[in-house]
């Protein structure tokens, strides 16, 4: 199974992106997920999970009421909106199962400029 991040780029302070992870066969509709990040020189941090069905969510407390996370288990995908984001939001950002972890993806990378 590979984990495939895409949606990330350049963006200003106050702007908005929506990140999506897909993987192959039923690797994302059978896990709960999560969106984690690295930024340069720090330890990939935890960002915000979501249950199985979609009805339970976790955030950190640096992204909480700014990011949502989301999936669709037909596509097999998750999602994370990003509103208000602010240059601490800068990083690469990966998902994976939480728990049940496996080989990391190659992650989106996310700028966020003043």
């Amino acid at each position: 199974v590979q984990l495939v991040e895409s949606g990330g780029g350049l963006v200003q302070a106050g702007g908005s992106l929506r990140l999506s992870c897909v993987a192959s066969g039923s690797f994302v509709s059978s896990n709960a997920m999560a969106w984690f990040r690295q930024a340069p020189g720090k330890q990939r941090e935890f960002i915000a999970r979501i249950s199985v069905g979609g009805g339970i969510t976790h955030y950190a407390d640096s992204v909480k009421g700014r990011f949502t996370i989301s999936r669709d288990n037909a596509k097999e995908a998750v999602y994370l909106q990003m509103n208000n984001l602010k240059n601490e939001d800068t990083a690469v950002y990966y998902c994976n199962a939480l728990p049940y972890e496996i080989s990391w993806g190659q992650g989106t990378q996310v700028t966020v400029s003043s």
